[in-house]
């Protein structure tokens, strides 16, 4: 009897007295979406803040080097591709990168993109904000 007292009393010692938060901080995952196929965008810059922790991450400055461990997708011009982002940011602006560097901003609807009607290479750039902050997103397609 007293094995069975001292088992159930190291269960809850382990259990309840772990000493550490249940609720980490991690860095949300956004999500590009193909035919239905998900594909994970590379994160950029990070910056949160939330109880007393303050997290910043900076990463390479040039994008193209930001987005070369990203598979290139290939997609047809017009073709909306869908995304999804962790913890629902509250704003999303996407920025479209053609092949001579040139940026502007794409209109985003329901977490919704349309590809270009020019074939060629671009990369998409979001910028995610929450009340406790920020991440970048690269991806890039190939628009035939």
């Amino acid at each position: 009897m007293k094995k069975i007292v001292f088992i159930i009393l190291g269960v809850f010692i382990l259990t309840g007295c772990n000493g550490f938060p249940n609720d980490t901080i991690s860095q949300p995952e956004g999500k590009v979406i193909v035919d239905g196929e998900r594909f994970i965008m590379i994160p950029g810059d990070y910056e949160w803040k939330e109880d007393n922790v303050e997290i910043s991450s900076k990463t390479n400055p040039n994008i193209n080097e930001l987005v070369e461990p990203f598979e290139t997708l290939d997609v047809a011009k017009g073709e909306i591709l869908n995304f999804e982002i962790d913890e629902n940011p509250s704003s999303v602006t996407v920025y479209k990168v053609d092949e001579e560097g040139k940026s502007e901003i794409v209109d985003v609807e329901d977490n919704e993109i349309t590809m270009p009607s020019e074939s060629g290479y671009y990369i998409f750039q979001l910028e995610t904000i929450w009340p406790k902050g920020n991440q970048e997103f690269v991806f890039d397609v190939n628009v035939k």
